[in-house]
């Protein structure tokens, strides 16, 4: 009687330890997969930052264009503006002499209205 009940025993134990067993291994596969969907999560998450940061360089990349075409037209107009600028000082030179000319030919002009008259008085 007490072979067979430990017998019995035996058979529990070894069912324990074989449900043990099961339980544990099945424990082991969830960690694997909890371990995978991790991975699969950061996976993800890092496609994500470079895709971000690629959007971020992308956008820099359009706002540095942006700026240098701003710059370029900036520079274009100063251009404009500097012949404007000379074209202007040219004909202000123009009016400069022209006046001159003007003032010399009124000064001849009125000495010879003055000596005229002058003639016509001694006459």
């Amino acid at each position: 009687m007490l072979a067979s009940q430990t017998a019995k025993a035996t058979d529990e134990i070894s069912d324990q330890i074989a449900d043990i067993q099961k339980v544990a291994g099945e424990a082991i596969d969830a960690i694997k997969g909890i371990g995978s969907i991790i991975g699969e999560v950061n996976a993800v998450a890092i496609a994500a930052a470079v895709q971000e940061q690629g959007a971020a360089t992308q956008e820099t990349t359009r706002s540095m264009q942006y700026a240098a075409q701003g710059t370029k037209n900036v520079s274009d107009n100063i251009t404009g503006v500097k012949a404007d600028a000379d074209a202007a000082a040219a004909a202000a030179d123009n009016v400069k002499q022209a006046s001159e000319i003007l003032e010399n030919q009124s000064q001849q002009l009125g000495s010879q209205v003055t000596d005229f008259l002058g003639k016509i008085r001694a006459a």
